[in-house]
């Protein structure tokens, strides 16, 4: 009875052993048809945005094999030229790191319809062509949360918020932290400026230092390279005003003033939608959520513990789904 189990035992060992090369070898000939290439509006390194889609591009090659490459800090009026260039050298996947690229990537998968494309938008593309993947960012929920933490913790009864464009997405993020005051009942102002860049923290330190001197004492920034004047301006008052900041930790540029992130990932989205186009399945609306990309960053510094415990909680109901947040991106007047 022993010899013949270890016969049946040795017998599936073969067998398991034999389909995992099988389905590893059929998974990597698939990846070495493709070569995606990643076009990033800022640098790879600045512990941000382009950050995060450098890592989501890391993630791809690692995970499935696929072949990859970049271009950092490319502005608009140079997108179609850097894509073309891309697909010219035999990339079939190319995906547009911003919201500023969609409509040139929509327009050059048109013309391009057997090459693959990501693109980015605040909202879902209606009609999405078949050789298009649209992460949709959904960022009016992170906005959400730590407007919500926001409110909570001041003391002045007035938080700011501090961006960079006037562009649906602040505007969507702006209505959100509204709409979190007015769930949570609270007697709290926002007050929203925009600095003309994300990434000019001279600009941003200005406009923190108004916040400050009209007796803001949290801030919300949703910039980039920006948020380094923010904390600035925050060091230069002191521990009392507080830094809420967005994409990555940034607790080491203002240890005493930071408080918590909106984060975001794109690993596991990007990772999804490569495996989704090696498997055939060439386009749609990707939804970023919090299952798929958005959380906030806890526990919480520089706050109490009766406000970490509130922060947890809502977290919590947030991710249960407890908690819908509008998309409003209607423009302030």
């Amino acid at each position: 009875m022993f010899k013949r189990t270890l016969q049946i035992g040795c017998l599936l060992m073969l067998l398991a052993l034999m389909v995992g090369c099988g389905g590893g070898d059929d998974t990597a000939e698939n990846a070495s048809e493709f070569k995606l290439a990643a076009v990033f509006p800022g640098t790879i390194t600045d512990a941000d945005y382009n950050t995060l889609g450098n890592l989501g591009i890391e993630a791809v090659n690692a995970d499935l094999g696929v072949e990859t490459a970049f271009s950092e800090s490319v502005a608009v009026p140079d997108v179609v030229r850097v894509m073309r260039e891309y697909i010219d050298d035999g990339f079939n996947i190319i995906f547009t790191h911003g919201g500023q690229f969609l409509s040139q990537t929509l327009e050059l998968a048109a013309e391009f319809p057997d090459v693959n494309f990501i693109a980015e938008a605040d909202a879902a593309v209606d009609d999405v062509p078949e050789n298009v993947w649209v992460i949709v960012r959904n960022m009016e929920i992170g906005a959400y949360g730590v407007g919500a933490v926001a409110a909570q913790m001041t003391e002045t009864g007035k938080i700011g918020y501090i961006t960079g464009l006037t562009l649906p997405l602040t505007y969507a993020e702006y209505h959100a932290i509204e709409q979190a005051i007015g769930d949570l009942g609270l007697d709290v102002e926002v007050i929203p400026v925009w600095v003309g860049d994300f990434n000019d923290p001279s600009k941003a330190r200005e406009l923190a230092d108004t916040l400050i001197a009209e007796d803001v004492d949290v801030i919300v920034s949703s910039l980039n390279l920006g948020t380094l004047g923010v904390f600035e301006a925050a060091k230069a008052v002191g521990p009392e005003i507080k830094v809420i900041a967005k994409y990555t930790d940034k607790s080491e540029f203002a240890p005493d003033n930071y408080v918590t992130s909106a984060l975001y990932d794109f690993e596991g989205p990007l990772t999804d939608i490569v495996g989704s186009i090696l498997d055939g399945e060439r386009g749609g609306n990707y939804h970023l959520g919090f299952d798929t990309g958005i959380d906030m960053q806890l526990p919480l510094t520089n706050a109490s513990d009766e406000t970490n415990t509130f922060a947890e909680e809502l977290l919590a109901d947030m991710k249960a789904g407890d908690i819908e947040v509008i998309k409003d991106t209607t423009p302030l007047e």
